[in-house]
């Protein structure tokens, strides 16, 4: 009795990753009908903390020509729509990342990959096929951590959070953040957030700008020696936080539940929308306060400084006049990414993995007997 009572413990406790993989109509029926029963198989022997379950849809999504950033949202629409745990969209059209024509892409914010099928070739492609969705699939899941942490991701990313937690409903987000801590942090990391400001030219060109216009003009020299340190801060937090709402409000980055039994996806991928672009506009302004205060020291100096001061210069000046500075150059940023196009801000925010090529065992150019079959 005891045994039967554990054994169905475990059975519940075993958790279902639902994948959705979407196939461009151009690709031939037999090859379509086989690949969902095999892919499920093929996840079930390397992957087994968890279950899977396969759906395989046939649809274009958008129609030509359309950029990774229309191809992924159209795929982020399908996989909330299904309630899937990820998916893999695959397409015929060529795919390009900042004018790059790359083979796949990964985005884990959003829970999916890009195959581009032209990069399949045309011999063997339904184990060519097989084995792409495989390896894009693990690198979703986390493959690449130690077992322990891969498979923590697969069950933090398979957990049901549609009634969590209780019935305090204030509580949902900080609940389901931490019942995802690494599925969230894996998926920030992904993201490479500290290269945000570098992908958007024209936030880092207004920045630099406005940075230095504040370093040669004496009438900011004044302001930033005489507001002392908390307005200081008060205006570091206001900027970085008007800064982060802009860019975010501005192209669209807030994803709204489309339906209430895909709420927890969304608010992962909202967390981690914030998170990546508050981490990259840190990162923006610390760059910004780092050369500001050397710039100072190096050009401005200390008698020229202290006529504009009134009093002997010192080194808290030229650290006050570089904080301001940062949080003048960063709004500045903020307004130079506003002028940038929905898609450069998408791809800057989630560009992850990118490929030219991808690895199918060996030299890539042959399927194993056991694929052939």
């Amino acid at each position: 009795m005891t045994q039967t009572a554990s054994t169905e413990k475990l059975e519940q406790e075993r958790r279902c990753a639902v994948i959705g993989v979407i196939v461009a109509p151009g690709l031939a029926h037999d090859v379509t009908s086989r690949i969902a029963s095999e892919l499920k198989g093929e996840l079930r022997g390397r992957y087994d903390s968890v279950d899977w379950r396969t759906e395989l849809h046939v649809d274009r999504l958008v129609d030509p020509p359309a950029s990774l950033t229309e191809i992924l949202a159209a795929g982020r629409r399908k996989l909330l729509d299904g309630g899937w745990d990820l998916g893999v969209v695959v397409t015929d059209l060529p795919l390009k990342v900042g004018g790059r024509p790359v083979s796949r892409h990964l985005s884990p914010t959003h829970g999916l990959a890009v195959l581009s099928l032209p990069a399949l070739g045309a011999l063997h492609l339904r184990q060519r096929l097989r084995r792409a969705l495989v390896e894009l699939i693990g690198e979703l899941s986390g493959r690449g951590a130690d077992g322990d942490r891969e498979e923590n991701v697969l069950r933090e990313l398979t957990t049901d959070t549609k009634h969590r937690p209780g019935g305090l409903a204030v509580l949902y987000v900080p609940v389901l953040v931490a019942g995802h801590l690494r599925l969230l942090l894996g998926m920030v990391r992904a993201n490479r957030p500290w290269r945000l400001a570098a992908r958007l030219y024209g936030a880092l060109v207004a920045a630099l700008a406005v940075g230095a216009f504040a370093l040669v003009t004496s009438d900011i020299w004044r302001i930033s020696g005489s507001v002392g340190w908390w307005r200081l801060l008060v205006m570091c937090f206001l900027a970085i936080a008007g800064t982060v709402g802009g860019v975010i409000g501005a192209h669209g980055l807030w994803e709204r539940v489309p339906d209430p039994r895909v709420r927890g996806q969304v608010v992962l991928f909202n967390v981690t929308t914030a998170l990546t672009v508050v981490i990259g506009i840190l990162c923006l302004y610390l760059v910004l306060f780092a050369l500001g205060f050397g710039a100072a020291e190096l050009l401005i100096r200390p008698a020229v400084f202290a006529s504009a001061l009134g009093h002997a210069a010192h080194t808290s000046d030229y650290l006050a006049l570089a904080w301001f500075a940062a949080s003048f150059a960063t709004v500045a940023g903020g307004l130079g990414a506003g002028l940038e196009s929905r898609e450069a801000v998408r791809e800057a925010a989630y560009t992850s993995s990118v490929g030219d090529e991808i690895s199918f065992g060996g030299d890539g150019a042959r399927p194993s007997e056991d694929d052939a079959r």
